[in-house]
């Protein structure tokens, strides 16, 4: 038996044996997917896919020699999830008969709010995943979502994106779990947990800087020193790869002019050499192509290719233009080593080893599974229902005892106002209307109806004041419908120029404040947004299929809201980008006449009952550099109800070598109590949570006074203490700790 397929020889020697058998066309073969289904008409998912698709070679040219990938075989055009898989199972097929060693394709697809296939769960958004702050379930989310795809023939998700929110005008702000590096890094990495156990390869997106556009921009250039991207940018990904990772998608944006898809720095240096990742980088969607057609480092194709390879790229996504012909002339006419092109296969192929698909006894067979069962759809319940935030409730409103309900705003009837633009509804079905949802999603309106005896309706335009004046109370459902570069408000490519309300929700709003009837504002949105005060105002971020019935759920009191803001919601649509995280002058000051204090602070969330924190001791008032302390405090459920507090645990150095956040999250955690209940919170931090990076471009863990603050939200914070780190400065790499632990009695 040839050692590459002998199962009990190690990967590095079966893929060693292999490479050294294939021509220079079938290692080339593995470095590239093919979109076997992308519209070239111009009515497509990806940017600038009408033209670029058009240069795929044709089907039998493009799996003479092998495969790297299969694009979005499901999630590109709506398609019966059996017929689905028996389709890929005959494409593998023809793909291990064509090539001489019978290699299959990974097949690969999008799994940011479930797997985008007709038909599948639609789950909350990732900000809606931030808003619960539950780790835990989200790793159950991501586990169902795997073996969804798993079960159907898919290896590698394009999920989670690990991107910090820097500037809430992003299109992609949906797309992100928040404006905290920590609390995206622990979320995400349960999310990757769970995919990556269900067999699934986890791509985490997009290194690095993305979110972090000029202007919010998308594909904006970013302006970005080396400090920030390593203290906010990378921590997520560090956290993610330290949950077995295999994939990598490198950024679209470019740093300092120099564009992520070209930059070995990033690519090579950060990536492989110190953070240590093994797996396979992928190229976003045409990125290796727009070295050339939008970046212009690249002369054409071929020069495209060299410089993404020499890059760290290994693989070109979604379909191959440059990591074809035109690299295999410039190997062949000896102006690019041959010895990268050998690197990315090794990789690629000891990926498709370990997931078994150079066994001899593999097969491309599936055995499908429902794709929205009712245990899928019991968690995308209780993930809407713990992402719901309850800003204010000034006049105790809430919940709701009404008779006779308004609801206004054109959003209150449409199902599409749950879902974020990478749901598959949002994401392709709205190019084909006669295919149905493919879900059962409820719209608000109709949630409502099932909850009160007489609702009236009235979206907009003349009539809502006098609905509005009749009824004793008025649910006003505003916020985003979610799209694809400028199909919608919120979403990939539909960035804004500010946070004020889209199209005329501020002057609806307005409208119905102006009654003597108290108004609800229940938000449905891709970003936060400054809208005018209210008898109460309840946030959700795009929640999902389930969405409808958390939000209904919430206002009437059957489900206790337990929802904190994963981002800032600004008192004023302008003034961006102003995130927490900014140093003391970035915050309020004498020197400005600007005040970008937020309305709602990250963090921030109500509950319809009561929580008191008191008792905060430490440990210690002293540890060394390499120590850590327990901060322990009680919390006491002082209201009338059951309910669940997020207790926070933030850090600040008051003195450091360079300019320090005016808090940071450190730790949280989620603590059901009954009414009059009590309980010890204890965080256990370690040092190395308070490291930064220093002057000399090191991080390090620096001696001084350290200040603990524990509470509801970064600007609630009842509890304070500080402790003492003494001694000399600790130098700190990939290894360091990276999260606090907590636990409850």
């Amino acid at each position: 038996m040839e050692p590459w397929r002998d199962t009990t020889q190690p990967v590095e020697t079966r893929v060693a044996d292999l490479l050294s058998r294939m021509t220079l066309e079938e290692k080339i073969a593995q470095l590239a997917g093919v979109w076997v289904t992308a519209a070239s008409s111009g009515d497509g998912v990806a940017p600038h896919q009408d033209e670029l698709a058009e240069d795929t070679p044709p089907w039998p040219e493009v799996i003479k020699y092998g495969l790297g990938q299969l694009t979005r075989t499901f999630g590109t055009a709506p398609v019966d999830p059996q017929a689905g898989a028996k389709a890929l199972e005959h494409t593998q097929r023809e793909i291990m008969a064509t090539n001489r060693f019978g290699i299959p394709a990974m097949a690969h697809e999008e799994c940011l709010a479930g797997f985008t296939t007709w038909g599948a769960t639609a789950y909350p958004v990732p900000l809606a995943w931030g808003a619960t702050f539950d780790p835990a379930l989200i790793c159950e989310m991501g586990s169902r979502i795997g073996h969804d795809m798993r079960a159907h023939g898919i290896h590698q998700g394009l999920a989670p994106v690990l991107d910090v929110t820097r500037d809430p005008r992003w299109g992609r702000t949906e797309e992100t779990v928040g404006e905290d590096p920590y609390l995206v890094g622990t979320i995400c990495a349960q999310y990757v947990r769970g995919l990556e156990q269900a067999g699934i390869v986890a791509t985490l997106k997009h290194f690095v800087g993305y979110s972090a556009s000029r202007a919010g921009r998308n594909h904006g250039p970013v302006s970005m020193g080396p400090r920030e991207l390593a203290d906010v940018m990378l921590p997520p990904f560090e956290m993610a790869l330290r949950e077995g990772a295999r994939s990598v998608m490198q950024s679209y944006t470019e740093i300092d002019g120099v564009p992520t898809a070209a930059d070995h720095r990033l690519l090579t240096e950060l990536l492989r050499d110190v953070l240590g990742f093994t797996g396979v980088v992928v190229s976003d969607y045409f990125g290796v192509s727009f070295l050339e057609t939008l970046h212009g480092t690249a002369a054409d194709a071929g020069e495209a290719a060299r410089q993404a390879l020499t890059a760290g790229v290994d693989v070109e996504l979604p379909t191959v233009r440059c990591y074809g012909s035109p690299l295999a002339e410039a190997v062949r006419s000896g102006s690019f080593d041959e010895s990268f092109v050998d690197r990315a296969a090794a990789r690629v192929l000891s990926q498709k080893c370990e997931l078994g698909l150079l066994d001899p006894s593999y097969s491309p067979s599936a055995s499908p599974v429902p794709l929205d069962s009712a245990d899928n759809r019991a968690v995308a319940r209780r993930i809407a229902e713990e992402s719901v935030v309850l800003l204010e409730n000034s006049s105790g409103v809430l919940p709701l005892e009404a008779r006779r309900v308004a609801v206004v705003g054109g959003l209150a009837d449409d199902p599409l106002a749950m879902l974020g633009c990478y749901s598959f509804p949002a994401h392709v079905g709205v190019s084909h209307p006669d295919a149905g949802l493919g879900v059962e999603i409820k719209t608000v309106l109709a949630a409502l109806r099932e909850r009160f005896a007489e609702v009236t309706y009235v979206p907009d335009g003349p009539g809502v004041q006098a609905a509005v004046e009749a009824a004793d109370v008025c649910v006003a459902v505003v916020g985003d419908k979610s799209g694809l570069f400028g199909r919608g408000t919120s979403g990939e490519g539909c960035d804004a120029p500010d946070l004020r309300l889209p199209g005329d929700q501020t002057d609806l709003l307005e409208s119905v404040l102006g009654t003597s009837t108290p108004v609800v504002v229940v938000l449905c949105s891709g970003r936060p947004y400054a809208v005018p005060p209210a008898a109460a105002t309840v946030q959700t971020f795009f929640p999902g299929e389930e969405g409808a019935n958390a939000i209904a759920d919430v206002l009437t009191g059957k489900v206790n809201p337990s929802g904190r803001l994963p981002v800032s919601v600004p008192a004023h649509p302008g003034a961006q980008p102003a995130t927490y995280l900014a140093a003391p002058l970035g915050h309020h000051s004498e020197v400005s006449a600007l005040d970008p204090t937020p309305r709602f602070p990250f963090g921030h969330g109500l509950s319809y009952t009561s929580f008191e924190y008191q008792d905060l001791r430490l440990s210690s008032t002293e540890i060394p550099a390499d120590g850590s302390v327990d901060v322990t405090c009680t919390v006491t459920n002082s209201g009338a109800r059951a309910g669940t507090e997020v207790v926070q645990l933030y850090l600040r150095d008051p003195v450091a070598q360079v300019t320090r956040p005016w808090r940071q999250l450190a730790g949280f955690v989620r603590v059901p109590l009954e009414p009059g209940q009590s309980t010890d919170v204890t965080f256990t931090v370690h040092a190395d949570l308070t490291s930064f990076t220093g002057r000399d471009g090191y991080r390090l863990v620096e001696p001084g006074s350290v200040e603990v603050y524990i509470g509801r939200s970064c600007a609630d914070t009842p509890l304070t203490a500080s402790f003492t780190i003494t001694g000399s400065a600790r130098p700190v790499g990939r290894d360091r700790v990276l999260q606090s632990s907590a636990r409850h009695s």
